[in-house]
């Protein structure tokens, strides 16, 4: 990469900035993303296939619906409980609540709180004061129990958490690049500082990737396929998750069906549980390589991959829409329903529009 982060004396505004209107187009890309993915959550990957070809909807192009869907296959595989009266088509009005939204929101607490410099420690702390404990899963919640127990971090990753290389370390690391335009590196050690509250080896990596992927993309001067070599170079090059991400990338180059890419990363991670961060990080990776970073493309792709399909829709939808760099540009209807309006339990967040969000997060990143 050639940079490495700055010390807190040195640093200085980052150059080129992402715009106002980038970082809106992230926030609602990210947002679109999630809800693509929310009715599917935890369902098979046949499942998904079978409930968008029911609707012609397949290969996906927009949000899921019920409506058409024989009653005899919704039994079979009936949608997300927690989802379904909020994120299909005919249901959606505003962005529902979701974790996948609410840690960035998390984040930007913390940024404004702290600033850049702050330590794993002022995580666990902006936790315990505006995170819900039942809005807290897997890695997350383990890590916030050790919390609560006394257990200090990064110990609290460490202690009884079979969940340390799951894929939450990654759903956070959005605002540590939005916030670091041309410094992967500075944005990857950031979310490494995020990312030991709670996971270990991959899925730290996993979250670092990420970061310093969007960091990349948010300069607005490279694509999607250099963002992704970027990302790639602040991981450890012998690391199970930089594997999995070289080979679905090459996957991605090889095959132009993409159901024939998802089969194969399928069935190379058979013995990886669905929300682990290596399969749900290369199908991510696959999913932006072969859409070559389109919005609609990509934000598909990935929640017709399967496996945590709202989390990989989120990030796939931040990434893409970065690039696409102003909301105007992202199809109407997938922005339109989402109605500029966040719901959440986070701060004083709920009700928040994407427009207001992007002008706090770009404050941020214009901070030195």
């Amino acid at each position: 990469m050639g940079r490495h982060p700055a010390s807190a004396g040195q640093r200085t505004r980052p150059d080129p900035s992402p715009t106002q209107a980038s970082l809106e187009a992230a926030w609602l890309g990210r947002a679109v993303g999630c809800l693509l993915g929310k009715p599917v959550e935890k369902l098979p990957l046949t499942a998904i296939r079978q409930l968008a070809q029911a609707t012609g909807n397949w290969p996906l192009t927009t949000y899921f619906t019920a409506q058409g869907v024989p009653s005899d296959l919704l039994s079979t595989h009936p949608w997300n409980r927690r989802s379904a009266h909020t994120s299909l088509a005919e249901n959606i009005d505003g962005m529902p609540e979701d974790d996948d939204l609410n840690y960035p929101l998390l984040n930007l607490l913390l940024l404004q709180r702290h600033g850049r410099n702050f330590t794993t420690t002022d995580v666990a702390t902006l936790w315990l004061d505006e995170l819900p404990a039942g809005r807290t899963f897997t890695a997350e919640r383990i890590a916030y129990r050790n919390l609560l127990t006394g257990i200090e971090p990064p110990h609290t990753a460490r202690h009884r958490n079979p969940f340390r290389e799951w894929i939450g370390a990654l759903i956070r690391a959005d605002i540590h690049g939005w916030t670091n335009p041309g410094d992967p590196a500075a944005a990857a050690e950031q979310a490494h500082r995020d990312a030991t509250l709670t996971h270990t080896a991959n899925g730290v990596y996993a979250a670092m990737f990420t970061a310093a992927t969007i960091a990349t993309a948010a300069t607005g001067t490279t694509g999607i396929h250099t963002s992704l070599r970027t990302g790639l170079s602040v991981v450890p090059p012998h690391s199970r998750l930089a594997d999995a991400v070289h080979h679905a990338i090459q996957l991605a180059e090889s095959h132009e069906d993409f159901d024939t890419v998802v089969d194969e990363l399928h069935a190379r991670h058979a013995d990886h549980h669905w929300v682990h961060a290596i399969p749900n990080t290369a199908l991510i990776a696959a999913a932006l390589t072969h859409a070559d970073g389109d919005f609609t493309g990509s934000i598909c792709r990935a929640v017709s991959g399967g496996w945590d399909t709202d989390s990989n829709g989120a990030t796939a939808g931040s990434i893409a829409a970065l690039l696409v760099g102003t909301p105007a540009a992202l199809p109407d209807r997938w922005t339109s329903p989402l109605k500029n309006r966040l719901s959440t339990t986070v701060g004083d967040f709920n009700g928040t529009g994407f427009d207001t969000l992007a002008h706090l997060t770009h404050l941020e990143a214009l901070r030195p």
